[in-house]
């Protein structure tokens, strides 16, 4: 299926990377879901932005019934159903190197909330998504991963293990939905210059990727919103359980 045909969901959809998801996917033509939870301002300008192809919705995609309700919304509002996902909402998470928890701090409770956010909010999309893309046999579903489980340059414990868990959970999804027609990847990006999550990030840490990256710059969201888009073209559609690192060569696999 041609990305202009398809009905692409991001989550976490209003800023930052999923913004730029969001627009790169309508460049392409394809209508665009905009997933938010709290910023509803960005998100309906961001859909009044993108015209009558962009649909903002309301939901915490750590709740099955509000994801259901967000695919059948879009499914009513556009006439068919989501055929691609894009899972990267990220719960009440902060990259400040400064005041993240160490070994000594951080709580089971702090690795539950980001493993809902990733583990259980990737598998609701899914679990909505999946009749319909089963029916039309054609889904896409991309994940959005870290480079920092490779390589921890601060031990962001919660988060980099949820990331590492989801990488797991694309694989076996991946293996199990093939059948369907339905692939699964993960983009990993590096630490996004600049976003809201990374707001906090001090310039000395930029100054020490940009040092340390073959190109010699931090990535910017709009460049891992292309890579994410490649998952979803035809050019993709023998691919899957893959992992693309999209940090400028930071980390190689």
């Amino acid at each position: 299926m041609k990305i202009k045909d398809q009905v692409v969901l991001v989550t976490g959809g209003s800023r930052g990377l999923g913004a730029e998801t969001v627009k790169a996917f309508a460049r392409e033509g394809a209508k665009v879901v905009i997933n938010y939870y709290q910023n509803e301002e960005k998100a309906k300008n961001l859909e009044e932005m993108i015209g009558e192809r962009a649909l903002a919705v309301r939901a915490d995609v750590r709740d099955p019934s509000q994801v259901q309700g967000l695919f059948r919304q879009a499914k009513e509002h556009f006439g068919v159903p989501i055929t691609t996902v894009v899972n990267n909402a990220l719960v009440n998470f902060k990259f400040d190197p400064a005041g993240n928890k160490d070994a000594f701090e951080v709580g089971w409770e702090d690795f539950h909330k980001q493993l809902e956010g990733a583990i259980r909010g990737a598998l609701n999309t899914i679990q909505a998504g999946l009749p319909d893309m089963k029916e039309l046999n054609f889904g896409r579903i991309i994940n959005i991963g870290t480079n920092l489980f490779q390589n921890p340059v601060v031990a962001y414990h919660d988060y980099t293990t949820s990331k590492a868990a989801l990488l797991g959970f694309t694989r076996n999804m991946a293996n199990d939905l093939g059948k369907y027609g339905v692939t699964v990847n993960m983009v990993s990006g590096g630490l996004l210059k600049m976003t809201d999550a990374s707001s906090a990030t001090s310039e000395e840490v930029f100054q020490l990727i940009e040092s340390s990256t073959p190109l010699r710059r931090v990535t910017e969201p709009a460049e891992a919103a292309d890579a994410i888009v490649f998952f979803a073209s035809p050019w993709a559609r023998a691919v899957t359980g893959q992992n693309l690192v999209v940090d400028g060569g930071l980390v190689m696999n």
